[in-house]
C-alpha cells in the first residue's frame, strides 16, 4: 500500500479529533495485517471509490465512543444509543472526508460512501484481498484503531 493513501489518514484523524473533541492524539506503531479484521465493540465502516478503493475502519470501545461524543457535545453521554452511533459515525465520516480530499490533491480523486456502523466485538470483516493498515491512536478519551484497506484503481 502506497505512504500517499495513509499519511491523509494519520493528518486528518489527527486534526478532526483535536479540532472537535480537543484531545490531543498520539500516533502508535502502524502495522501490516491481512484480512479479516476483527470488530471492535463500535466499528465504523466507511467505502471508497475511484483512483483508491476499499474500506476505512474506525474501531472503538463503547465507552471511548461516549467520551468522544462527550467532548464533541460538552454534555456528558452516559449510553450508547443511537444519537451516540450517529455521533460517531459522523466522526469518521469527517476524518475520512477530509482524507478524501488529501488523497484527491495527490492525484487520487475518489468519493466515500455514507458510514455504516457494526455493534459488537468480535465480528469477522473482510476486506478481501487488500491488506490492511492499522493504526492505533491514544487519546485522553480512549483508543481508536483506524484500518486503511485502499488499492489504486487504474
Amino acid at each position: 500500500m502506497k505512504a500517499e493513501f495513509v499519511n491523509p489518514f494519520l493528518v486528518s484523524a489527527g486534526q478532526v479529533l483535536q479540532t472537535e473533541t480537543g484531545t490531543e492524539v498520539v500516533q502508535g506503531e502502524v502495522r501490516l495485517e491481512e484480512s479479516p479484521l476483527e470488530s471492535d465493540e463500535v466499528t465504523v465502516l466507511i467505502g471508497v471509490v475511484g483512483r483508491v478503493q476499499g474500506l476505512v475502519l474506525y474501531g472503538m470501545s463503547e465507552e471511548t465512543g461516549r467520551k468522544l461524543v462527550s467532548a464533541m457535545t460538552g454534555e456528558e453521554v452516559t449510553v450508547f444509543d443511537d444519537m451516540c452511533e450517529s455521533a460517531v459515525a459522523e466522526l469518521g465520516n469527517v476524518i475520512t472526508g477530509l482524507a478524501s480530499g488529501e488523497l484527491e490533491a495527490a492525484g487520487y480523486p475518489c468519493k466515500i460512501a455514507p458510514p455504516s456502523v457494526v455493534m459488537g466485538k468480535g465480528t469477522a470483516i473482510s476486506t478481501l484481498s487488500i491488506k490492511r493498515l492499522v493504526i492505533p491512536l491514544e487519546t485522553k478519551l480512549g483508543s481508536i484503531t483506524v484500518h486503511v484497506a485502499l488499492r489504486e484503481t487504474y
